[in-house]
């Protein structure tokens, strides 16, 4: 499931004609980039949603590989808009993904599967040290636990990238929600989990972030060990 139907309100000017994934970077739309991390991860079923701008989103993936979804009359945030696109992703497990932000380093996918252990985890969060997360500043959304757990505080920023069940998410009365909503369920049952990113990420929320993903796409960081 790549996410792509936010109103982008922090890119400004850039986005009051255009969605905020089909901005470029180094000469390549962010979406079609997550579409790059998808293909080289070997995920064939792939789903976009769309909601504002949404036109241009079908336009663009017209003809491709990835369905889109469109969230109308309202938005759906990503718990309900995941959740609307369960019949078309099917049963199981589901990668999800933002697309506003730039990888460099091992495949964020990948990574996620390799790791992924459903006898453990509902949920499984990549994970970027606050530190090594460019385009986007604070102290981080979670803590990460020797055994793999995370929990809400600082440290580990939320990459956009996880392994998700949703199962839960049918028992969520609301219409349009968040999977912070879920997330949080996860964690109280000890089954929520994250994995570090080793390689380089850039948040491309502000307008700025494009020349900061750039720069990182042209002289990445050393990977963790």
């Amino acid at each position: 499931m790549l996410f792509a139907a936010g109103f982008g309100t922090r890119m400004k000017e850039l986005t009051r004609t255009r969605p905020k994934p089909l901005i470029e970077v180094a000469g390549r739309s962010l979406l079609d980039r997550a579409l790059d991390l998808a293909d080289a991860a070997r995920i064939p079923r792939r789903v976009v949603n769309a909601h504002y701008l949404a036109n241009q989103i079908v336009a663009h993936l017209n003809g491709g590989s990835a369905q889109v979804t469109v969230e109308t009359p309202e938005i759906l945030d990503t718990g309900g808009g995941l959740r609307a696109a369960l019949p078309l992703l099917g049963a199981g497990p589901v990668f999800t993904l933002n697309t506003d932000a730039v990888w460099t380093g091992p495949n964020p996918l990948a990574a996620l599967r390799a790791a992924w252990d459903p006898a453990r985890m509902d949920a499984l969060l990549l994970l970027v040290p606050a530190g090594r997360a460019h385009g986007h500043s604070g102290a981080g959304d979670f803590t990460l636990d020797p055994d793999g757990r995370i929990a809400r505080g600082p440290g580990y920023v939320y990459s956009g990238a996880q392994i998700l069940d949703p199962d839960g998410l049918a028992t969520i009365a609301e219409t349009v929600f968040s999977l912070n909503r879920l997330w949080d369920r996860i964690g109280a049952e000890g089954r929520l989990y994250g994995v570090v990113h080793r390689g380089g990420w850039c948040d491309v929320g502000r307008p700025e972030g494009i020349a900061e993903a750039e720069a990182m796409l042209a002289d990445p960081p050393e990977l963790l060990a």
